[in-house]
């Protein structure tokens, strides 16, 4: 079984399918490799939420992605801008300017562009209400930078690329295990395949690496992240174990960025080891910054608004799971409750209630209730209620005199019932992948590129560092993504 293509490119996600169509809008002929199954195919894209951080200037920009914004939408909706200059002060600042400036300044840039181009390929896009913004009087405010999510969320972005791939007349096959990359002196010459247990050659004039990061390897996570991380759930695919980051850099392709970093969050702590499809993303508990943390030891142990959800969630994961236990407990009450996001709400919790603290905190499993309670009294007892709360602003309203204040947001737990939430550390995405260029070209150790290699998403590195800003990641795929497919487009035609 043998077969040539113009471009090869490995995974079907986001990325790959970007991909896969701006190679497809060069001329070239192009296969899509799945490794797994068609009713898990997709990747880690699949399990998000479909947001993606994008620059707007305004309403008119917004409506490139989102051309059937109506009047009444806008009218009730104060969408704020988003400028280049604050999405790079953000990439900048979460990863503590670390991030590679010429590809972080592309991925900024060509933000909005590349998602209005996904929108005329079909892919759907509407505003966040329900997850980036508040409503106030009857009035719709966004806060963050993110406003743009795919309808239907990570299913919904997998669905309409997958649907516009095969419109196009891109082939996709499933089952698809690429086991190494075929090359030579002169570059990258195509893929070794084993295609539901059958090995294959596909010879190929360029090839584009966009199949995930190696979170879901428990061994490389052990290895790279350090110890303990071989016990982190992981959020998304099973199929995300590193291989293809392997394959690249056995043929000379040089690592770069935050090998021991990752995207991680609080996630259900009894989920299951993998990504479930039926649940999705909904196994999150993002709502911390109006609650506190409570570890084994009955202990705060983190600033709960040191910053907007966006900018600390995918870094308090590796928190968590540094705690005894590999887990903490989230406290929220009464009044907070119209505030929690709708994943508090699905059947699959770990969840207590009690209408005193004292009785919640005998609840909390595997918890010192004594040392909990005077933890949770002493919270109480330092929190500024003159300053007023305000969920769309850092508000200032903190604590004061504890080791480990609360910035923002800071409200006294005083009105039951009282609810906990149970999380431990899920793992997203890895830092750490191949160096590439502004051509989306892999580097080799020697610095030059590797001739016929391309890659795009989570396996390559030098992007983030230590944490992320939301849904900077379906971006960061999407825009590396389309210059990968349109740069191996554009060799294999000439």
């Amino acid at each position: 079984m043998s077969k040539d293509f113009d471009v090869v490119v490995v995974g079907a996600g986001n990325a790959a399918f970007c991909a896969a169509l701006a190679a497809q809008e060069k001329g070239a002929r192009v296969l899509v490799l799945e490794r797994a199954p068609e009713d898990e195919a997709g990747g880690n894209s699949r399990f998000t939420a479909g947001l993606m951080r994008v620059v707007y200037n305004g309403v008119d920009d917004l409506k490139r992605a989102i051309p059937d914004l109506s009047d009444e939408e806008v009218a009730r909706t104060d969408f704020g801008t988003y400028t280049q200059d604050q999405f790079l002060d953000d990439m900048a600042r979460v990863t503590e300017f670390r991030c590679d400036p010429d590809l972080t300044e592309l991925l900024v840039k060509r933000s909005m562009d590349t998602v209005a181009w996904m929108q005329k390929k079909g892919v759907r896009f509407t505003a966040a209400w329900g997850r980036q913004a508040f409503n106030i009087g009857g009035r719709f405010k966004f806060w963050g930078g993110l406003t743009v999510e795919a309808v239907g969320g990570g299913p919904g972005l997998v669905e309409n690329l997958t649907n516009a791939a095969k419109k196009n007349g891109i082939e996709v096959w499933y089952e698809a295990r690429v086991t190494a990359l075929i090359a030579d002196d002169d570059g990258v010459k195509g893929v070794k395949v084993k295609v539901k247990g059958k090995t294959a050659e596909v010879r190929a004039k360029a090839v584009v690496l966009a199949a995930g990061g190696f979170q879901a390897n428990p061994e490389m996570r052990a290895r790279y992240l350090g110890p303990g991380w071989e016990l982190a759930k992981v959020r998304g695919t099973r199929f995300n174990t590193g291989d293809v980051i392997r394959m690249a850099l056995d043929i000379g392709a040089a690592p770069t960025g935050n090998w021991s970093g990752c995207h991680a969050v609080a996630w259900e702590r009894n989920a299951p080891e993998f990504g479930d499809l039926a649940v999705g993303d909904q196994f999150q508990k993002h709502s911390y910054p109006w609650g506190v943390y409570l570890n084994a030891e009955g202990k705060r142990f983190v600033d709960e608004g040191a910053d907007f959800r966006n900018y600390t969630y995918a870094k308090y994961g590796r928190v968590i799971l540094n705690q005894p236990g590999q887990f903490a407990w989230q406290i929220f009450d009464a009044k907070m409750k119209p505030q929690l996001r709708d994943e508090y709400r699905i059947k699959q919790v770990t969840k207590v209630t009690a209408n005193s603290l004292e009785d919640l905190v005998k609840k909390l499993d595997d918890v010192n209730a004594e040392v909990a309670l005077t933890e949770l009294q002493a919270y109480n007892a330092a929190v500024k209620q003159d300053i007023p709360f305000n969920p769309n602003v850092k508000d200032g309203r903190r604590t004061e005199g504890l080791a480990i204040p609360k910035s923002n947001w800071a409200n006294t737990l005083d009105t039951p019932p009282y609810e906990a939430y149970a999380v431990t550390c899920g793992i997203t995405f890895t830092f750490g992948g191949l160096r590439i260029n502004t051509d989306a070209q892999v580097i080799s150790t020697d610095g030059v590129p590797i001739p016929g290699l391309y890659a795009a998403g989570e396996l390559v590195g030098g992007i983030f560092y230590f944490n992320y800003p939301g849904g900077t990641g379906l971006t960061n795929g999407a825009v590396f993504g389309k210059i990968a497919g349109t740069s191996a487009g554009s060799s294999a035609a000439g």
